[in-house]
C-alpha cells in the first residue's frame, strides 16, 4: 500500500485518504475513486488529494476485518457487519468471557495494521454485549499479513463464552442476636438478582444459630436430602481465622475447604469449599451489597460450570481491587434491577434540512403546533415523560432550532456533518458522555406530532420491565414505527454506522429481543412535506422567520 499526495488525474482506482466536501456532495474516507469522481474533483478545482493505491496482493480494510473475524473459531456470539475496517463480536448468550491472552497477544503482534481488543478474561456478560472487535488500522493491509492472522486463530479458540447453567440454590444464613432480620431479608434479594441473569433460582433459604455444629448438621442434611446444586452460607459474623465456624462446619459436614480468603477486595473473607459435588460459598460480608465484589467472581464461574480452585482464586489479585474505583459499573445490579434504577436518556434528531417541503422555504421543525415550533414541542414531551439527560442534536439552520429550544432544560450538541445523513447525528449524540452512560436512550425524530409524553411513558416501562436488555419500539397495528429505545449494549454499533441510515440494522442483528408498544397513528405520523406538516394539523414557518 501506497500513500501519496497526486493529482486527482492519477487518482482513478486509487483509495480516497480524507473526506472531500464537493457541491454535489461529499466524497467519504475509504471511498475508491472512480472516473466520475475524478471529473467532479477537476470541476471543483481541486488540484491534489491525498490516496492510496493498493500493492499486488494488498486487501481494503473490510474485507481484510471480514476475514480475521471469520477466522474465530465457532461460539456462542455473532459478528456485525464490516464497517470503517472494523468487526465487533457480540455475544448471544448470558454466560462468562474467557479469552486466551497470548493468543490473542500474538495475533496483535503480526502487524500494527491488524489489531484485536476483548474484555477482560472471566468477565460476565449478558446477550447482546460486545466482546471484542477486530479493527484494521489503514486504508488495506498486506494480504500475507491477514492470511498469517487467519491461520492463527485457527490453531485455539481466541475467546469464548460458556454460557450459564440454571442451579437451584440454597441460602444458609447464620444468625445473631445483633443481626437484623431487615439486613438478612436484603441479602437473599439481592442473591436473588445476581442469579437471575443466569436462570438460577432461590429455592430456599435456611436459617440456623452462628454454631459450628448446627451448621455442619444442617449442611449435612442438605446434601443427604434434596441436594441443591450450590450452597451459599452468608454468616452473621465475618470469617476470621481458617477455623472459624463457616470453615469449620463445611469440614464438619464432611466437605474439603478449598480455600478462606481471596485477593480481591471487597471480597477478602470469601470461603470457597465443596461437600461431595456439591460447591459451597461461604459469602464475604461485601455480598449483601449489590457492588461488584469477589464473591460475583466466584460465582459466576461456578454458574457457568467450573469448578474453581484454591488456586484460581489465588490468581484473582492482578485487576482484584475494586473496592477505590466509585465509577465502576454494577452490571449485577442493574442488568436485573428493579425498574426505578434503570437511567433512560433521550436523544432528538433535528439536524435534518427538509429537503422535501419544497419550494416553500420552510423548515418542517420550525412549523407550529398549537402555537409553538414542533421541535420544541418534541424536546418538552420528552422532558415531560421524565427522561434525562435529553440531548439534542442540530445541523441545518442551526440557529433557529437552538432558538426554539430557549430555556428548555435540555443539552445542544451541534453535527457539523449533518449532511451526510442520519448517522453522523446519532454518533454526535451518544458521543456525549452523560447519555453514553444511561442503560438505554430514547431516539425520537424532532418532526413527529402526534407522540406525547404518555406515548413515551408507556415505552419506558416496557423498557424497565424488560431489565434494559430489549430494544422498544413504537408500532401501529403491528408495522413498526418511532421512536425507538436502545439499550446501552447497542450503542457501540450504533456509532459505527455511517451514512443517511438509521439504527434498523442495529435493532435486527443485536441479538436482542425486540418489545413493540403500540401508540396508535403516532407511530407513523411525521411531517416531511407542506402537505403532511398541514394534515397534521400545523402551521408553516411564517414566511421570512429564519
Amino acid at each position: 500500500m501506497r500513500f501519496s499526495r497526486l493529482p486527482p488525474s492519477d487518482a482513478e482506482g486509487c483509495i480516497l485518504a480524507h473526506s472531500i466536501r464537493l457541491s454535489i456532495g461529499k466524497l467519504p474516507k475509504g471511498r475508491i475513486l472512480t472516473g466520475q469522481d475524478i471529473e467532479a474533483l477537476a470541476a471543483t478545482g481541486v488540484t491534489e488529494i491525498t490516496a492510496v493505491r493498493l500493492d499486488p496482493g494488498d486487501l481494503l480494510e473490510d474485507e481484510a476485518a471480514s476475514a480475521i473475524s471469520a477466522a474465530f473459531l465457532p461460539g456462542a456470539f455473532r459478528l456485525s457487519a464490516a464497517a470503517t475496517g472494523r468487526v465487533n463480536v457480540h455475544s448471544t448468550v448470558n454466560g462468562l468471557f474467557t479469552v486466551d491472552r497470548d493468543l490473542v497477544d500474538a495475533l496483535n503482534g503480526i502487524d500494527p495494521a491488524i489489531t484485536l481488543a476483548t474484555l477482560a478474561d472471566y468477565v460476565a456478560v449478558r446477550a447482546g454485549d460486545m466482546i471484542a472487535t477486530v479493527k484494521i488500522i489503514p486504508l488495506a493491509v498486506s494480504g500475507a499479513k491477514v492470511a498469517e492472522a487467519v491461520k492463527l486463530l485457527g490453531q485455539v479458540p481466541a475467546f469464548s463464552v460458556e454460557p450459564f447453567t440454571a442451579h437451584r440454590v440454597t441460602l444458609v444464613a447464620t444468625e445473631l442476636p445483633s443481626l437484623k432480620t431487615s439486613v438478612m431479608e436484603k441479602t437473599a434479594r439481592l442473591l436473588e438478582r445476581r442469579l437471575a441473569a443466569s436462570g438460577s433460582h432461590l429455592d430456599r433459604e435456611i436459617r440456623v444459630p452462628h454454631d459450628e455444629a448446627r451448621l455442619a448438621t444442617e449442611l449435612k442434611d442438605l446434601v443427604e436430602g434434596d441436594a441443591p446444586g450450590l450452597i451459599v452460607i452468608f454468616g452473621a459474623s465475618a470469617v476470621a481465622d481458617p477455623e472459624d465456624v463457616i470453615p469449620a462446619a463445611i469440614r464438619a459436614a464432611g466437605g474439603h475447604v478449598e480455600r478462606v480468603g481471596m485477593p480481591v477486595d471487597p471480597g477478602n473473607l470469601l470461603v470457597l469449599g465443596r461437600i461431595g459435588s456439591i460447591p459451597v460459598i461461604g459469602a464475604p460480608g461485601c455480598a449483601r451489597s449489590p457492588k461488584e465484589n469477589g464473591f460475583d467472581w466466584v460465582l459466576n464461574r461456578i454458574l457457568a460450570g467450573e469448578q474453581p480452585s484454591g488456586r484460581d482464586i489465588s490468581r484473582m489479585g492482578v485487576g482484584g481491587l475494586l473496592g477505590e474505583i466509585p465509577e465502576r459499573p454494577r452490571p449485577r445490579e442493574t442488568a436485573s434491577a428493579q425498574a426505578g434504577t434503570i437511567s433512560i436518556g433521550a436523544l432528538l434528531l433535528a439536524a435534518g434540512q427538509s429537503r422535501r417541503m419544497g419550494g416553500s422555504g420552510s423548515h418542517k421543525l420550525l412549523s407550529t403546533f398549537e402555537g409553538e415550533p414542533l421541535v420544541r414541542r418534541s424536546a418538552k414531551r420528552l422532558l415531560a415523560a421524565g427522561l434525562a439527560p435529553v440531548v439534542a442534536v442540530t445541523g441545518h439552520r442551526r440557529g433557529d432550532i437552538e432558538a426554539a429550544f430557549d430555556e428548555l432544560a435540555l443539552t445542544v450538541v451541534f453535527n457539523p456533518d449533518y449532511e451526510s445523513g442520519m448517522a453522523s447525528s446519532l454518533q454526535a449524540g451518544l458521543s456525549l458522555p452523560a447519555l453514553n452512560r444511561c442503560d438505554g436512550v430514547v431516539v425520537m425524530l424532532a418532526d413527529m406530532p402526534a407522540v406525547t409524553a404518555d406515548h413515551l411513558r408507556r415505552m419506558m416501562a416496557a423498557f424497565r420491565k424488560a431489565g434494559g436488555q430489549a430494544v422498544v419500539r413504537a408500532v401501529h397495528e403491528g408495522k413498526r414505527g418511532n421512536p425507538v429505545i436502545l439499550p446501552k449494549s447497542t450503542f457501540p454499533d450504533v456509532q459505527s454506522l455511517r451514512g443517511d441510515v438509521g439504527a434498523r440494522a442495529v435493532i435486527e442483528n443485536c441479538g436482542l429481543p425486540t418489545v413493540d408498544v403500540e401508540i396508535g397513528a403516532a407511530a407513523h405520523v411525521d411531517v416531511d412535506t407542506v402537505e403532511a406538516v398541514i394534515a397534521a394539523g400545523g402551521h408553516l414557518e411564517a414566511k421570512g422567520d429564519g
